[in-house]
């Protein structure tokens, strides 16, 4: 592929990425053996080789932990490479150019690639506007305050227990669980169901929400998958379903007696990087917090029959 031809197709990549921060991209590369269902031919190949075209690829994919043909969204994909790729000299191009087949790529010692990786991932994919944040918290904590059922994502439902043992009151920018918490106590008759999903009724604010998908995409982008699989560790416990709908005091005293600690629900055996890591996937203990906000409400909410 021609260097113009390679730029306008990387421009157009660029575009789409900050459009669609979350749009599926297929690394594919010429790895042949057991991969070769993906291999892409040569037709996007730099002018410098197959063998070395080959050995940047592969060590690309090396070096981010992942197959030939895996597909991710585009952001944590950029996640990945700013986090695990720090300069593209030995990938790229080499301090020592052995022959005419492995001269590589003339900019990769320039330091250009560094200066794209310190601008962050801003700079790939723009992050949620203040002021539309701001917007939304108003919007749904309106909502919440009118709405005969409240929606909330099952797992949630724990973070709200560490924030209050943790102290967090509203007003919280990043979500409405201290707000929520607030009024359950105040009216504990107050109808929650399960819902599916970063639902905008809580996590509107949230600057890790994808507002297009109502989806998480925190922690680098990779934050959906955990949530999911927490959120359905907790409706298991509470023999519950998606759309489950119990009035707050009966919920929580499902949640608190239950569920003691958070460490059956969020933790995952998996290093960063992985589509399964995020803080609390990688705490070895319950949540000091959980247990202080469970013993909070456990008296405030539940063995207050009359409040």
């Amino acid at each position: 592929m021609s260097r113009g031809a390679a730029d306008a197709r990387i421009d157009a990549i660029l575009a789409c990425v900050r459009k669609t921060p979350d749009v599926p991209i297929t690394l594919r590369c010429n790895a042949g053996d057991v991969f070769v269902y993906q291999d892409p031919g040569a037709a996007d190949d730099s002018p410098a080789g197959p063998e070395f075209n080959a050995k940047r690829d592969l060590e690309i994919l090396h070096r981010l932990n992942l197959p030939p043909g895996c597909t991710l969204p585009a952001r944590a994909i950029f996640h990945r490479v700013l986090d695990r790729i720090e300069d593209v000299v030995g990938l790229c191009g080499f301090p020592t150019v052995t022959s005419d087949a492995w001269k590589g790529c003339p900019k990769a010692d320039r330091g250009l690639y560094q200066k794209g990786r310190a601008k962050g991932i801003a700079a790939l994919v723009r992050p949620r506007d203040d002021e539309e944040m701001k917007s939304d918290k108003r919007q749904s904590l309106d909502a919440m305050y009118r709405a005969d059922v409240i929606t909330v994502r099952p797992h949630i439902l724990l973070c709200a227990v560490c924030q209050y043992g943790n102290g967090t009151r509203p007003p919280y920018p990043p979500d409405n669980l201290p707000e929520l918490i607030e009024l359950i106590l105040k009216r504990p008759d107050t109808l929650i169901a399960m819902a599916r999903g970063a639902d905008w009724m809580m996590c509107a604010p949230c600057p890790d929400r994808a507002p297009d998908l109502s989806a998480c995409v925190t922690h680098r982008g990779a934050g959906g998958l955990p949530n999911q699989v927490r959120d359905l560790r907790v409706l298991q416990k509470l023999g519950l379903s998606y759309g489950s709908t119990l009035k707050a005091r009966e919920l929580y005293t499902l949640i608190l007696e239950r569920i003691p600690g958070t460490l059956e629900v969020c933790r995952f055996e998996h290093p960063y990087p992985s589509v399964w890591w995020d803080p609390c996937a990688a705490t070895p203990a319950n949540s000091e917090g959980y247990e202080k906000g469970r013993q909070m409400l456990l008296a405030r909410l539940v063995k207050q029959p009359g409040l």
